[in-house]
């Protein structure tokens, strides 16, 4: 099939107030991981209008749109989901408003992530309308949670659907850089115990707050010393939260326990992971407890949701199908060569290739800097590049690098 991609871009410029009409929407309609219904049932609507073949909703609340049937299946996915909007004094403008001006659109959830599947829907009707279906199924998941727990919503739909792509492209921000990897995560929790005892002399007690107090030193020296990669970068882990009790305020603390967020760099493993903190020496003489966060909640549909807080690194080869496939499509597009590159935050890869090993790469609108920032924006343009990139991948793909895919 000969696909001429300056129409490609052409039609992506054509429906740009349709994209930046249905992304403002989106915005307009508060989303926050849990409360999700509302968004996707707008996103589902955006979907039927521009001509989707079908449209379902999974027991968790994912959305799965789908054009064509071929049989290779390619997933664009963008979480819906948002934080929230912290201090609203912060904000320029009202968050929920989607104030636009000639190169912007504010907004909670506009770089995200929501400006993705605004590209990613629109990338389907020019799909359509450009009669460039072919030997592929063109599939949008619109997904839930994760910024509560990236990539549980993909553990879920391969257990609750059918749906088994040949690789997934992440519509998370990247300033419209192809992005091959990300370190992975953890969430993990270390507890002191302790012997209460009278304020006033405390000194017939154990201060579990104490015994912390030598750890913390320990890992923050631990930090310096984490495992490093050429590519993703080293490991590193902060001390996010402290928390104590004690029987009051005139009291030795008996318990302490503090939140640590760990980044995993290629190689490190929740295995690794842990028994470095197990093997310091005041975790050890402390007796400490080393532990992963449990994740339990239920979905806006009611669906039980629970996992350990673990989401592995991935990374996808420079030289991988999936990888050149993306770099040509970009050099066919706008003329010129992609940067390449990786994320800094996590995202739902780390369940579809960290944990199931389906190849996914990122492309999507919007800035890394500003998720979970005070006047969220993102780019118009960007809106229209990422909207004709992803019209462009599947032909490509499908002609020059299906084949390579299955040998590789």
């Amino acid at each position: 099939m000969s696909i001429d991609y300056n129409k490609i871009l052409s039609r992506a410029q054509f429906f740009s107030k349709d994209i930046y009409t249905f992304l403002r929407d989106m915005i307009a309609i508060p989303s926050e991981s849990g409360n999700e219904e509302q968004v996707i049932q707008r996103i589902k609507k955006e979907m039927e209008k521009v001509g989707f073949d079908k449209t379902e909703i999974d027991p968790m609340g994912n959305l799965i749109g789908y054009i064509g049937d071929g049989d290779h299946v390619i997933v664009f996915d963008g979480h819906i989901d948002t934080v929230g909007t912290g201090d609203l004094n912060q904000w320029i403008h009202d968050p929920f408003i989607g104030h636009e001006d000639d190169e912007h659109i504010f907004g909670r959830g506009a770089s995200d992530q929501e400006g993705g599947i605004a590209s990613a829907v629109y990338a389907g009707k020019i799909l359509k309308d450009l009669d460039l279906i072919n030997d592929y199924t063109f599939v949008v998941t619109a997904t839930i949670m994760e910024e509560d727990c990236d990539g549980l919503c993909w553990t879920n739909i391969l257990k609750e659907t059918d749906l088994r792509p040949e690789f997934v492209v992440i519509t998370e921000p990247t300033s419209c850089r192809i992005y091959r990897g990300q370190r992975g995560r953890m969430e993990m929790k270390v507890s002191t115990s302790g012997i209460s005892a009278h304020g006033s002399a405390p000194e017939r007690g154990e201060n579990a707050i104490y015994k912390m107090a030598k750890i913390i030193n320990e890992l923050e020296s631990l930090n310096n010393n984490l495992k490093d990669h050429n590519f993703l970068g080293k490991g590193s882990l902060t001390v996010s939260e402290i928390f104590s009790e004690a029987p009051s305020r005139c009291a030795v603390a008996d318990s302490c326990w503090i939140s640590i967020d760990r980044r995993l760099t290629y190689g490190e493993t929740v295995g690794s992971a842990v028994a470095e903190i197990q093997s310091l020496n005041s975790v050890k003489k402390f007796d400490a407890k080393v532990e992963l966060y449990k994740y339990d909640e239920f979905s806006y549909t009611n669906y039980h949701c629970q996992a350990e807080t673990y989401f592995p690194t991935w990374l996808i080869e420079e030289d991988h199908p999936i990888t050149k496939s993306l770099v040509e499509s970009y050099r066919k597009v706008f003329d010129k060569e992609p940067i390449v590159d990786k994320w800094t935050f996590s995202t739902n890869g780390v369940s579809i290739m960290g944990m199931h090993g389906i190849p996914c790469i990122g492309f999507g609108p919007g800035h890394e800097d500003q998720a979970h920032a005070p006047n969220e924006k993102t780019w118009k343009k960007e809106l229209i590049d990422a909207t004709a990139m992803y019209a462009a991948i599947p032909n490509l793909y499908v002609e020059k690098y299906s084949k390579e895919l299955l040998d590789h």
